[in-house]
């Protein structure tokens, strides 16, 4: 299976190094011999139709910050559509930053992909929570597989146990907390009395909020993976106007302290029933979805299991790099 990887931050560096440590075991239990023939970053591109040499890969992103200046296959002017379009292979992994507002260049690299015959997997939930359900159509119509399962819950396998496991269920409702910055801030607040914005601080601090939080905070980031939840489970097809957002900006700790006081803690919760939602909420601490720290957590009701409740780490680049070889273990068994 010859791959395309487009982005090459924490998550694509990771799936890189499983790639290679992990070789051997994926083709004796998996007998899938993956082969990257392209890596894009910001610098530029390498490109090997025979494989590259994932080990030298790494080591030169480290030393130059690029895959552009690794010799002979390293090229600062070939872009991610040019190697889309011209180089064989059969999956794109699209793997660049989150944005919420136009999807880019996430958006296009996902429909060059598909136009041209190739399967996708992206970690990227711009262009889902946009344009999910015309980017499946797109995918349905050129003959080729879209998978997203990094998205939601990083290496957590949310959208494969709802999928899996519960397609002979009637799901009646989707509940859970989907960014772990935010159930991080929320703890701290609640535990030690800080303030919202000193709780920001150290999330940043500790590398579980971006510089910009607005994505986590304003619950934009639940709100995306709320769309991208609602469109694989379910029969609606949405993208991120449909869902009612409200962030934590407006949280005390004199809040969290008087629902504590009750038995009750204050989440960020995003549900899934008659409409579609993300805000602040209360949560019984007994519950076991009342989960703390960074975990996600996401409890679904059907009408004959009844509550099924999956917990784990949201994010994290080998949790989220182990949710790509899943999804690309699916496209082969399918191909």
């Amino acid at each position: 299976m010859r791959l395309i990887l487009i982005g090459y931050g924490v998550v694509a560096q990771s799936l890189t190094k499983i790639l290679t440590v992990r070789k051997q075991e994926i083709l004796k239990r998996h007998k899938m011999h993956p082969r990257v023939v392209a890596i894009v970053d910001r610098g530029g591109s390498a490109l090997n139709p025979k494989g590259l040499d994932l080990e030298k890969v790494e080591a030169t992103k480290k030393k130059y910050g690029s895959v552009a200046a690794i010799p002979e296959y390293g090229s600062p002017d070939k872009t991610a559509q040019d190697i889309i379009e011209n180089l064989d292979a059969e999956v794109v992994i699209e793997a660049t930053p989150t944005n919420l507002n136009s999807g880019e260049p996430g958006m296009s690299h996902i429909e060059e992909a598909l136009k041209s015959g190739k399967n996708v997997v992206t970690v990227n939930k711009g262009p889902l929570a946009l344009a999910l359900p015309a980017l499946s159509e797109m995918a349905t119509y050129n003959d080729v597989h879209l998978r997203f399962g990094g998205t939601v819950g990083g290496g957590t396998p949310i959208l494969d146990f709802g999928k899996k496991c519960l397609s002979f269920d009637k799901l009646i409702a989707i509940e859970g907390i989907l960014n772990g910055s935010t159930n991080y801030m929320l703890t701290e607040m609640e535990q030690h009395g800080t303030t919202f914005e000193e709780a920001l601080s150290e999330a940043q601090d500790k590398g579980y909020a971006e510089a910009d939080p607005s994505l986590d905070v304003d619950g934009l980031d639940a709100a995306a993976k709320l769309v991208i939840m609602a469109n694989w489970f379910t029969d609606k097809e949405v993208t991120l106007k449909d869902i009612s957002i409200k962030g934590i900006r407006d949280i005390k700790p004199e809040n969290l302290k008087e629902a504590s006081e009750r038995g009750f803690a204050i989440k960020l919760i995003g549900r899934i029933d008659e409409e579609l939602k993300v805000g602040p909420g209360e949560l019984r601490k007994s519950d076991p979805l009342c989960i703390g720290g960074t975990l996600n957590a996401v409890k679904f009701q059907s009408e004959f299991a009844g509550d099924e409740i999956i917990i784990g780490k949201g994010a994290g680049g080998p949790e989220t790099a182990s949710a790509i070889l899943r999804d690309l273990l699916d496209i082969r068994e399918k191909m």
